[in-house]
């Protein structure tokens, strides 16, 4: 059998650009061997750290190179879409990082360019692959649970905003560039879960609030640009009479919420609550 290999270039080397190079340096086969940032400095560095061979300040340079299996797209929310299609385009495989875009209409038509261009698009939601996830989704397909007919998506940090809690950089509470907060940058894998182990159910309505009402240092107001949810709640009917409800915060007075879970007829099951962890 043919040892497995592939040639790959990453877009944006930034904090999760770098956590993305740590790992594909454990796996056997993938080499990264382009890369692409707005910031030469910065770029450099991280291309000498992990023996990154070719740099490019344009993204659409490194697109252009025909020994890329795939690329890796690890930008701002609202960046995803115009650079995953770019790519898709190119001929290239993609894996983005969560969310698939910051808009629906967006995501959209990233799906649509990947089925039109012929190439696979993956998005990171790592919460899919995990063990316990696997487990439940083997349980709640045996019928274990009888009829489902309730959820719980749920995502906690006491205080962890991006940049105004003492890790990343303002963009990531800008809408500009990340289109959300708590919702878009947490409870994307939340949510992605539960509807998963539901069997991606048709949705027939959705309600929601959002806040920002936690205290925060002026200073750090004033610099961040901060205009994104620390808070956000829902509640989503779906076609078949189950429901799901949407609690997700980056910071509220609160020392614990309980985990995500699932309820049926004839049992229940919770899943595990990741403690946040910081810098992210």
């Amino acid at each position: 059998m043919t040892p497995f290999s592939a040639r790959i270039g990453i877009i944006g080397v930034g904090q999760i650009g770098k956590r993305h190079l740590e790992r594909y340096a454990t796996i056997p086969g993938v080499q990264v061997v382009a890369a692409s940032d707005v910031s030469s400095v910065e770029l450099e560095r991280v291309a000498g750290k992990h023996g990154i061979a070719h740099t490019y300040a344009d993204f659409r340079e490194l697109l252009k190179r025909d020994d890329l299996v795939a690329v890796d797209v690890c930008l701002h929310n609202n960046l995803h879409a115009p650079v995953t299609i770019a790519a898709l385009q190119a001929g290239k495989h993609v894996f983005c990082e969560k969310p698939i875009a910051g808009s629906y209409a967006d995501g959209k038509e990233m799906v649509k360019a990947a089925k039109e261009c012929g190439r696979m698009l993956s998005i990171q939601l790592n919460r899919l692959f995990r063990k316990e996830t696997k487990i439940a989704k083997r349980m709640i397909d045996a019928g274990r649970l009888g009829r489902i007919y309730h959820a719980r998506s749920i995502g906690f940090r006491r205080r962890g905003r991006p940049f105004v809690d003492g890790y990343g950089t303002a963009s990531f509470v800008q809408k500009a560039t990340s289109a959300g907060g708590a919702l878009i940058d947490m409870g994307v894998y939340h949510i992605s879960e539960m509807l998963y182990l539901l069997g991606q159910p048709e949705v027939a309505r959705i309600s929601g609030k959002v806040y920002q009402e936690t205290g925060m240092d002026a200073a750090r107001r004033t610099e961040s640009r901060y205009d994104v949810e620390e808070l956000g709640m829902g509640l989503v009917r779906f076609t078949n009479g189950a429901t799901l409800d949407i609690l997700e915060s980056w910071a509220i007075h609160l020392n614990h919420f309980e985990s995500s879970w699932i309820v049926g007829a004839e049992g229940g099951l919770r899943l595990d609550l990741e403690l946040p962890q910081h810098p992210r």
